[in-house]
């Protein structure tokens, strides 16, 4: 992979970003976003950060602080943040052709082919326009590998005003390398960084002069690829996209469900999250996983957990016939007078849905099923998740989580597009 040039598209803050987009009285303003049932806070703005809230922070140990400096608070919208990613990167796709979309706001572009271009101007002229496109700024690294992009992207955002860096330069690269911790490099862990430091090696630019087979010897052969990434020789490609082969959806409930009832209607609702998944990637499953647990917090004699499986015998993505499944093996593990905080569903041993292999003892009419489906997921595609649901997944649903400070779906429910006067 000679002469090879990826950039790192990274959004800058993107929950609190999102937020920002429909609301612009936030610019400037300090946000947090809490986790499910509004626990933890798992996203800041810069001004948060600022004022000391730390990530992954409990929300109540920290409101007085929070509350002290008129701090945004925002439960998780994770519809909204979604979407507003998608935007993201059919945007860059619109741009560039060969890209890898790493998490829900990063993405990797192999930008070789604009060789002959001023990148850093070429990556400015991006920003700008997911900016225009989106509303979501943006910081983009440059380099000759994917884990000297990512390094680059750290200084674009912490150290540049125009959140675009080029770290080609062999001279700026050692430099940046010298103070930059072990951690701080793509796929290095924790771990990993204990055992450099026992050889000596204590920055990434100790990392790039230290022998590649001694590197693999201490750590792994991806510490040895790593070794090769920070000396500007690409090891690791675009990849592309791969269907899930397990999909889990899972949350804790707002609060303690102790009736079977509720369970049921919980992993109903579950399920019918994960087969739109499975659908969305084009696959059928071929078995179900349920599990279910109390707080591993109360006295142990207050604990249980427990977990079933079972399987197709033709491959489906049909949600009632997944359903159905899933209520049956929620009532198996049901057990009376535990107070439970959680139950998930893990669709299992994913396939093609183009490749059906068929049962001689059981018929599935594909045509039909695919028909409803289609049309279920069309509807809450155009009106918005969960505007057609089966009635298995309730109406109420008292038990689902806390998120009393949720924005609103702006981009995916009709009656909450913002009105302009």
């Amino acid at each position: 992979m000679d002469n090879k040039i990826f950039a790192l598209v990274d959004c800058n803050n993107f929950y609190a970003s999102c937020e920002r987009v429909f609301n612009p009285k936030l610019e400037g303003k300090p946000i947090v976003v809490l986790s499910n049932n509004d626990g933890c806070v798992v996203a800041r703005s810069n001004e948060a950060k600022a004022l000391g809230i730390p990530m992954g922070a409990p929300y109540f140990k920290y409101k007085q602080l929070i509350n002290r400096n008129k701090v945004h608070v925002f439960s998780s919208n994770y519809t909204f943040y979604g979407d507003m990613s998608a935007r993201v990167m059919t945007s860059l796709k619109s741009l560039v052709s060969d890209i890898e979309i790493y998490s829900i706001d990063e993405a990797f572009l192999d930008i070789s082919s604009f060789y002959y271009c001023d990148l850093e101007e070429t990556a400015r002229e991006i920003r700008r326009l997911i900016k225009q496109w989106t509303g979501i700024p943006v910081s983009i690294g440059i380099g000759p590998t994917k884990t000297l992009a990512k390094v680059a992207n750290r200084q674009a955002k912490k150290y540049t005003t125009s959140n675009v860096f080029d770290i080609r330069d062999q001279s700026i690269r050692d430099e940046i390398l010298k103070d930059l911790p072990l951690e701080e490099i793509w796929g290095i862990s924790t771990r990993w960084g204990r055992r450099l430091r026992k050889i000596g090696v204590d920055t990434a630019y100790d990392l790039t002069q230290t022998n590649a087979r001694h590197v693999r010897k201490t750590i792994s052969i991806v510490g040895e690829r790593i070794h090769h990434e920070l000396n500007g020789i690409s090891c690791i490609g675009i990849e592309e996209v791969k269907n899930k082969k397990n999909i889990i959806s899972s949350k804790s409930f707002g609060r303690k469900v102790m009736l079977v009832s509720d369970l049921e209607e919980a992993v109903s609702n579950y399920v019918a999250r994960a087969c739109e998944k499975l659908r969305a990637q084009g696959s059928r499953a071929q078995g179900l996983y349920v599990f279910l647990r109390t707080s591993p917090f109360v006295d142990p004699e207050k604990r249980y957990s427990n977990g079933m499986s079972t399987f197709f015998s033709i491959p489906t993505s049909n949600t009632s016939k997944i359903v159905k499944e899933a209520k049956h093996l929620t009532r198996k593990l049901f057990v009376y007078g535990y107070e439970y905080q959680k139950i998930g569903v893990m669709l299992l041993d994913i396939t093609d849905a183009e490749n059906e292999q068929y049962s001689f003892y059981e018929y599935e009419n594909y045509d039909q099923s695919d028909r409803v489906m289609e049309v279920l997921d069309g509807v809450n595609s155009r009106y918005g998740s969960s505007t057609l649901t089966l009635g298995a997944q309730g109406i109420k649903k008292d038990w689902r989580m806390k998120s009393e400070r949720k924005s609103a779906a702006y981009t995916t429910n009709m009656l909450q597009i913002p009105v302009v006067k």
